[in-house]
């Protein structure tokens, strides 16, 4: 009995590596410590009052930020482990499995687990504030789009210590990724955490899509809506196409593994090359999904600090939604070597290269916003022109891989990491970060430290390129990715200690922001005015951070810029516009039927990752349950009264 029990943990959880055995013991401390902090400070019952059962768009927003920050540690260390084998040649730190896995995981958090759920933190906190609504369409549904992408994302992060990580790539192509290939349960916990994380991925973008289109403010027509709001539709509609081949894609994959079937196994009559083309028609829009919104961000914040109208806001709506369309015309161009003949080729290059336009039409369009324009340099405008020579030379890249007869030489080298890097990094990490900055005062009441902020951007900036630029050339030298080790005779190692280097530079960046946050919550700078920038759209009509209903009055719009307008009318001389009196506020309850549904998702997921049906029958009789039990509750909202709403105003107006 004793062996019995030894032999199964032995095989349940991951053994003989000094990393996870110190992993286990950090993840162990820091569930003591918060668990010791909530009962010694009796905080349980704020935590689920005030977060777990919320369907407040600004609090399910912050949920997304501090969880998408901790998956960016999370990424960060794989990177900074995968940095340190490749500093030396023949270095040992990883093994070859242990580097597949990393490399895998990192990809899989970076992309899924930190870019969406921080674009989606930033969808929550600034779309309804911008288009003069009090929530989102659907508030139940947002809290659940949250939980559901947590508990995903929790779910593929334990294979981490239980069971043991995937090992097939961010992408798992197949052999690799069928049970031939990857015979452990790490495979299914990439399918299962991706699967239920992206369903909450397209319920966010049904619900910003609707949000956007029926519950803009009185005289908000589609030629006065913000930039960032207009980027967050074109990409919550790519998002509505996309996610549900991705979920078709892993589902066929999972049939594979589970039920022995033959979808992409070549011995059985089916294609591995089908999966490839099935992964790539979501995975090209993916980085225009998470790219849409950064585009948006820069417009904002452009704007703002060149305290000028924002230059071709027709043209840069147009961009947005061409490359919204083209987007799923160009996927082949990631395997160009496939063999599919010169015809396909050519048609996807040349569709590859036509998306270039649009997105360089965005860049022109910023530079002549900051022309003659009155600049100032806080931490949100350094992060915005820092983006632009990074995109353009992630831009230059990718025209270049786009020439079939070149990505043959470019495909699966270096220099195909670093021209991704160049794109995501600079274009979606650089957009959100400034995102970030710039709508913090909004969320929380209080700006960042400015002083700390630039040492993190400029030690953030120096490292990437430290990193990445001499990735370029040791491609071009001939390394090729996924290799965990190399020899002294290739002249390899100079260029990857540099690289390595400005690895860890990025990662003290990310240190100093840590120190950032921390400083600036203990010497809080308040926001009193609500407009910290000088703002020009909704959101900074209001005080920080921003009342659980948002406006006491709904706006009426009569420009594009409308805080802008007010702020030019008051400071001619006119008095303020009227407003309506105040009315009782309709207001939905919280609920904790999306934490549960997505606790039986879980179960769900875990059961099946483990082929143990006696845990996923339950928690999938506990998913329809819970969604009969919100079926059936009619009982959804309350009355703000009026007399709340004046003392909450009174309070602000004090404040400031």
């Amino acid at each position: 009995m004793f062996e019995q029990i030894k032999d199964f943990l032995s095989w349940f959880f991951v053994t003989g590596d000094p990393l996870i055995y110190g992993a286990d013991v950090a993840i162990a401390m820091t569930t003591i410590a918060i668990v010791f902090a909530l009962t010694v400070f009796k905080k349980w019952g704020w935590l689920w009052t005030e977060w777990l059962t919320t369907v407040d768009h600004k609090k399910v927003g912050i949920m997304y930020i501090i969880a998408s920050l901790l998956m960016l540690f999370r990424g960060g260390v794989d990177a900074l482990m995968m940095r340190t084998q490749l500093a030396f040649p023949d270095m040992k730190f990883l093994t070859p499995e242990h580097y597949n896995q990393v490399f895998t995981t990192h990809g899989v958090i970076m992309i899924l687990f930190m870019a969406m759920p921080l674009m989606f933190g930033l969808f929550n906190i600034a779309v309804p504030l911008q288009i003069g609504a009090r929530d989102v369409a659907f508030p139940f549904l947002n809290s659940l789009s949250f939980w559901l992408f947590f508990i995903g994302a929790m779910l593929f992060n334990m294979s981490f210590i239980i069971g043991g990580s995937p090992d097939a790539g961010w992408l798992s192509y197949p052999p690799l990724s069928e049970i031939t290939g990857s015979p452990g349960v790490g495979q299914d916990f990439y399918i299962w955490g991706i699967q239920i994380s992206g369903i909450g991925s397209l319920m966010t973008g049904i619900n910003f899509v609707v949000t956007i289109i029926k519950m803009r403010a009185p005289g908000m027509t589609w030629s006065k809506v913000p930039m960032f709001t207009w980027s967050v539709l074109t990409s919550s509609i790519t998002i509505i196409f996309a996610f549900p081949i991705l979920t078709i894609t892993l589902a066929l994959l999972f049939l594979d593994r589970f039920l022995g079937a033959h979808f992409f196994t070549m011995d059985g009559g089916g294609n591995a090359m089908m999966y490839v083309n099935l992964i790539w028609m979501w995975g090209h829009p993916e980085v225009y999904i998470v790219v849409l919104p950064a585009f948006g961000i820069f417009s904002e914040i452009v704007s703002t600090f060149s305290k000028k109208r924002l230059f071709g806001y027709k043209s840069m709506v147009f961009a947005m939604m061409s490359i919204s369309l083209l987007s799923f015309f160009t996927w082949l161009h990631h395997f160009f070597t496939m063999g599919s003949g010169a015809n396909v080729n050519t048609f996807f290059a040349i569709s590859t290269m036509i998306i270039a336009i649009p997105t360089g039409v965005k860049i022109f369009n910023w530079l002549f916003t900051m022309y003659r324009g009155r600049l100032s340099f806080s931490t949100p405008m350094l992060w915005t022109i820092a983006f632009i020579p990074c995109f353009v030379i992630g831009g230059m890249t990718g025209v270049l891989l786009s020439v079939a007869p070149a990505d043959f030489q470019f495909h699966n080298s270096y220099f195909l990491i670093a021209h991704f890097h160049q794109v995501l990094i600079g274009g979606v990490a650089f957009g959100y970060f400034a995102g970030l900055y710039y709508w913090w005062p909004k969320m929380f009441g209080f700006k960042l430290n400015e002083k700390l902020g630039k040492w993190a951007f400029w030690i953030w900036n120096i490292g990437f390129y430290v990193c990445f630029i001499p990735q370029y050339f040791v491609g071009l030298d001939g390394m090729t990715r996924r290799v965990s080790s190399y020899g002294w005779d290739t002249g390899w190692w100079g260029l990857n200690f540099t690289s390595t280097i400005g690895g860890f530079l990025m990662g003290l960046g990310f240190l100093f922001q840590v120190w950032q946050i921390a400083h600036s919550i203990k010497f809080m700078e308040k926001d009193t005015t609500g407009d910290p920038w000088n703002g020009r759209t909704l959101e900074w009509s209001i005080p920080s951070p921003a009342p659980l209903y948002n406006f006491a009055v709904i706006p009426v719009v009569t420009d594009r810029e409308p805080w802008w307008e007010e702020k030019e009318r008051l400071a001619a001389g006119h008095a303020p516009l009227p407003k309506p009196p105040l009315e009782p506020i309709h207001y939905p309850k919280n609920s904790a039927i999306p934490f549960i549904q997505a606790a039986c998702w879980f179960l769900v997921g875990f059961g099946l990752v483990f082929h143990w049906l006696w845990i996923a029958i339950p928690g999938f009789i506990g998913v329809v349950a819970t969604m009969l039990a919100h079926s059936f509750n009619y009982n959804t909202e309350y009355n703000i009264p009026v007399d709340e709403i004046k003392r909450t105003e009174a309070a602000a107006r004090r404040s400031s």
